[in-house]
């Protein structure tokens, strides 16, 4: 399936925190949204991996997005080798996406910047015809490079390079993050450790973060992204 848009992060729950609304705001718009997991968040406090991965459909489900995959990489240790340059490669080839998002540049979680790093490299290699992949099959892949990679803001604050209005997809992008029941304040399974993200404060900020966005564009919410090079319009006209 070729997709318009994959979304490329590091754990289960990292593209909704991230960019839930403009996911959305794709699917609803016809766009083809796929997601691809790096690890499967096993080194998360709360859950297992197994519940993650329920959690992570049904909120595949919510935002109406086409696939979701998982590359299977370590959870805490991404890094910017060739070994994962070409796991990640591979699914860029399957999908062909015209854009990624992936995640932030710098944050708190050290697999985010690794992240992000890896997945624009593997975004660039996928492009040169000298390497060679495979599919699942052992079918040849042929080269694919996405038009642009565009990375989400997520724990630390960041100035953006553009914000997306997602005011009227907050309650969807909140609605998928809820299901992650096993993550976050006031859907929680059992007895768990609490966790930075799991206290009602976290849903706050998440909100307060959204707005202040949001209120930077004029909107009433909104989500923020840095870029790899300078965004081009066809003219002033196309800037809300």
């Amino acid at each position: 399936m070729k997709l318009d848009i994959l979304v490329i992060a590091a754990h289960p729950d990292d593209a909704e925190l991230g960019a839930g609304g403009t996911i959305f705001n794709a699917t609803k718009q016809g766009k083809k949204v796929g997601i691809l997991d790096l690890t499967r968040g096993e080194l998360g406090t709360r859950g297992t991996p197994e519940i993650r991965a329920e959690e992570a459909e049904a909120s595949r489900k919510v935002l109406g997005v086409a696939i979701r995959d998982n590359v299977g990489l370590p959870d805490g240790f991404l890094e910017n080798s060739r070994e994962y340059q070409m796991r990640i490669l591979s699914f860029i080839r399957k999908y062909q996406p015209e854009i990624v998002l992936a995640n932030a540049v710098s944050d708190r979680h050290p697999d985010h910047g690794k992240g992000a790093k890896l997945i624009s490299d593997a975004c660039f290699l996928s492009g040169l015809q000298a390497i060679e992949s495979e599919d699942e099959n052992g079918n040849v892949q042929q080269a694919w490079r996405p038009k642009t990679v565009y990375n989400f803001v997520q724990d630390r604050y960041i100035h953006p390079d553009f914000v997306v209005d997602i005011s009227d997809s907050w309650e969807k992008k909140m609605e998928a993050i809820r299901a992650f029941k096993s993550q976050f304040h006031g859907t929680q399974v059992g007895e768990e450790p609490q966790t930075p993200i799991s206290t009602p404060e976290f849903i706050y900020f998440l909100e307060g973060r959204a707005r202040e966005y949001g209120r930077s564009i004029g909107v009433a919410f909104g989500e923020a992204f840095t870029t790899e090079r300078p965004v081009g319009v066809k003219g002033v006209f196309d800037i809300i």
